[in-house]
C-alpha cells in the first residue's frame, strides 16, 4: 500500500499528521543494500509536516531533561560529539507516538527481514553547534543480545547539510561480528580506523540529509559521523529496534550489564528480551 499525500494547503485536510501508522514502500535495492553493507538510506520517511508536528515535543523534551551542562570545551571527546539523551518516550505521550510508530518498525522488520521487532529504547542524539565528531563505534557492544538482528534507526529533524552529513559507514563491517572492547572514544576511533584500513573496508556516507530521511544500520556495523561546524543544532532522533524472540545474552561488558539492568529490566541471561518497556511494535502475522 502506498503513502496517503497529504496537501498542506488544503484547508478541507483533515489528515493527522501526527499518525505514523501506514506503510512505507521499501525497495528490495535498499533491502539487499542493507543486507549486503549493514546499512541504507530511506528518502522521506516522514514528510515534512510530519515532522514539524514532532520535532518541537522531541526538542523540547531532549533538553529538558538533558543532563550535560558543561560547555563544549570542558567534555572529553564522547561528551563533545552530541548531547544524548535516552528512552523520551516514557516521558512525553508526543514522542512516545513517534517512537512507537508503526511505519518506522515495519521498516525495521523487513529491512532485517524478520516477522517482528520490539523496541529496545529510543536516543535523541543533538550535535551542538561546533559539537565534536563521532569517534568509530559498533553500538552492539553496548547490547547484552544473543544474536545480531539489531538495527538501528537514525533519523534528523533538520535539514543536515554537506558539512555536516549524515552517518558515515564501513560497508560490510558487521560480518565481523564483535570487533573488540572498544566503547566510543579516541581509542576506538583509532583502532577501528586501522581494522577497516586492513580489511579494505569501503567507507561511505549517504552525504546530506533532509528533515524526515533515515539511515538505518546494523548493531555490529561500523559508524562514525562527522563534527558540526555550523551554527546550528543538529537535532536527530534514533529509534533502536530488536527482533522479536531474542534471548539475553551474559554481559561481558560493563556497558553490557548496565544496559540490561536499565532497558531490559528484570530479565536474565537466557530469557526471552520482552520486558515491560521493550513493546512488540511491528508483527507481519499472527495477533
Amino acid at each position: 500500500m502506498g503513502r496517503k499525500i497529504v496537501s498542506l494547503t488544503d484547508p478541507t485536510d483533515r489528515t493527522d499528521p501526527t499518525d505514523l501508522s501506514d506503510d512505507y514502500p521499501v525497495s528490495r535495492e535498499r533491502v539487499d543494500e542493507f543486507q549486503l553493507k549493514g546499512h541504507t538510506i530511506l528518502r522521506a520517511v516522514a514528510a515534512p509536516h510530519e515532522v514539524a508536528a514532532y520535532r518541537p515535543a522531541i526538542e523540547a523534551a531532549a533538553l529538558q531533561h538533558k543532563r550535560e551542562t558543561r560547555p563544549i570545551a570542558e567534555r572529553d571527546t564522547y561528551g563533545k560529539a552530541f548531547l544524548q539523551v535516552t528512552n523520551l518516550w516514557r516521558v512525553d505521550e508526543s514522542v512516545r507516538r513517534f517512537v512507537h510508530a508503526r511505519r518506522f518498525a515495519k521498516i525495521a522488520a523487513e529491512l532485517l527481514g524478520v516477522d517482528g521487532v520490539r523496541l529496545y529504547h529510543d536516543q535523541a542524539l543533538f550535535k551542538e553547534p561546533h559539537g565534536g565528531r563521532t569517534p568509530w563505534h559498533q553500538d552492539q557492544y553496548y547490547w547484552p543480545f544473543d544474536t545480531d538482528q539489531t538495527i538501528t534507526m537514525w533519523m534528523p529533524l533538520v535539514d543536515v547539510p554537506i558539512e555536516i552529513g549524515s552517518m558515515t559507514f564501513a560497508s560490510g563491517s558487521f560480518r565481523f561480528g564483535y570487533l573488540g572492547s572498544y566503547a566510543i572514544s579516541d581509542e576506538s576511533e583509532a583502532a577501528f580506523e586501522k581494522m577497516i584500513a586492513e580489511h579494505a573496508l569501503p567507507i561511505e556516507t549517504h552525504g546530506a540529509a533532509a528533515a524526515g530521511d533515515a539511515t538505518f544500520h546494523r548493531g555490529w556495523t561500523l559508524h562514525s559521523a562527522a563534527s558540526n561546524p555550523t551554527d546550528v543544532m543538529r537535532s536527530v532522533m534514533t529509534v533502536i529496534y530488536f527482533a522479536d524472540g531474542m534471548r539475553v545474552a551474559e554481559p561481558q561488558t560493563p556497558g553490557q550489564q548496565f544496559d540490561l539492568h536499565i532497558w531490559l529490566p528484570g530479565l536474565k541471561p537466557g530469557d526471552i528480551a520482552a520486558s515491560p518497556i521493550n513493546p512488540l511494535l511491528y508483527r507481519s502475522t499472527g495477533p
